[in-house]
């Protein structure tokens, strides 16, 4: 590519050059026509103030004034003579006698060519007395001095074209290598990554042009590949230490019952334990199963019309039992006629998982209200309680898998970390959010926007 431009950059440049010294070169070339056209003329004036009449023709002044005009006008390199109608030389001063007589019989300017040399001639009749044949006033130049101008320009542009070109075509590959180094850096980086490091990064710290925009989206794109990668650590190790509690206890309870006998009732309470271990490892394979196929946006999903309101206050009844047990005061605050297009399911497993939590960590006596309004385009359904609250600086990895505030506490109550991960999950597939808004001492609330229908 670097090869590639410099080539471009410098075909591009060379044909420029090449079109304007042209165009240059025929510029000097009218220019010098021009001047010299117009320095005929004036000289053909200056000289026929000095014509006067001998013998009956015209003729130059012979006063010291003219004398020294027709010097200055011969040392200047003027040829200017009077002849006759018929070509009959009168007079001349300059290299007039070796031009041809009568050049041009209407006035104006020729080029002639007079012993391989160009002359510019200009022709001007003269008024004759009556009875008296007038003649021509002719003035010429040698064509030499604008010719050698001409081709010392050519010859100076034919060769310091090459050398532009040359000095171009360095300079390009350099600037071109200048440009094109962060591409080489993204190269190098990337054949630098591999799964086990993602730490590489390009570092631009450059102008903000098309190749620094292409180097900074890539250090963007490591920064995303990097958290999804540790992301994906985490959620093996933590799913691995998961999984493995659970077996760990069923494996410590099977291996401690069978090493001597037992009765029916130990027998029995062993397999309770070991029963609901296993209900504990159904629920997590079943909730990663769940966020698989959401992350994967698996058609699971089956979308239709759904009366929220109705739907809330289903299961609001369906967890009273469970606030009642600590107790707690359940408040149904829920706005009627609230419609949305979703997934019943799903929506049943957010709105169980935020108010599962919600009655989990209220303690009794507590309170937990459930409140859902309308608000423009989107229902707005809030679940705040009274428990202690969460610290500040969990709020920020509230959603992530296997996360939990209180590790030892949330295994004992049953938690896998996944629950609001799920809520969270359910809640974007429906085009909607989920946020959780806590402070210590002061309870927590879970706010969740749907479109409506």
């Amino acid at each position: 590519m670097r090869l590639r431009l410099t080539a471009w950059y410098v075909l591009l440049l060379g044909l420029t050059l090449v079109l304007f010294s042209f165009y240059l070169h025929l510029r000097l070339e009218r220019s010098l026509a021009v001047q010299l056209d117009d320095t005929l003329q004036v000289a053909a004036s200056q000289a026929l103030a000095l014509v006067g009449e001998d013998q009956g023709h015209p003729t130059f002044g012979t006063s010291d004034a003219a004398q020294t005009v027709l010097r200055h006008l011969t040392q200047a390199g003027f040829a200017v003579s009077l002849t006759a109608p018929d070509g009959t030389l009168w007079d001349s001063f300059g290299e007039a006698q070796h031009l041809p007589a009568r050049v041009l019989r209407v006035p104006g300017w020729i080029s002639v060519e007079v012993e391989d040399t160009d002359w510019r001639v200009y022709s001007q009749p003269l008024d004759a007395p009556e009875g008296r044949p007038g003649g021509w006033l002719q003035v010429a130049r040698s064509l030499a001095p604008s010719a050698q101008a001409s081709e010392s320009l050519f010859v100076q542009i034919m060769l310091s074209l090459p050398l532009v070109v040359v000095l171009a075509a360095v300079v390009g590959y350099f600037l071109a290598g200048r440009a094109l180094r962060p591409i080489d850096r993204i190269t190098r980086t990337a054949q630098a990554l591999s799964a086990q490091d993602l730490t590489q990064r390009i570092g631009y710290e450059g102008p903000d042009d098309e190749v620094g925009r292409l180097a900074r989206t890539f250090d963007q794109m490591l920064d995303r590949l990097q958290a999804a990668f540790e992301r994906e650590r985490r959620f093996t190790a933590d799913a691995s230490h998961e999984l493995r509690t659970p077996l760990t206890v069923i494996k410590g309870r099977i291996d401690v019952t069978v090493s001597r006998p037992r009765t029916v009732q130990e027998y029995t309470h062993t397999l309770h334990e070991v029963g609901r271990e296993a209900d504990r490892l159904i629920r997590l394979t079943n909730d990663l199963l769940f966020l698989t196929r959401l992350g994967q946006r698996s058609p699971s999903m089956q979308p239709q019309a759904v009366d929220l309101s109705d739907l809330l206050s289903a299961i609001v009844d369906q967890v009273r039992p469970l606030a009642e047990t600590k107790p707690l005061a359940l408040v149904e605050e829920v706005t009627p006629g609230l419609r949305l297009t979703g997934d019943p399911d799903h929506l049943i497993r957010l709105f169980l998982n935020v108010l599962d939590n919600a009655i989990k960590y209220t303690p009794a006596g507590g309170r937990v209200t459930v409140r859902a309004v309308a608000e423009g385009t989107t229902v707005c359904v809030t679940v705040r309680d009274t428990g202690p609250g969460i610290p500040p600086q969990h709020l920020p990895h509230l959603f992530e898998r296997f996360y939990r505030v209180e590790a030892d506490r949330s295994r004992e109550t049953g938690g896998t970390g996944l629950g609001l991960a799920v809520a969270a999950e359910i809640a974007r597939g429906h085009g909607g959010t989920l946020e959780v808004q806590s402070a210590v001492g002061q309870g927590t609330t879970c706010l969740i926007r749907l479109p409506r229908a």
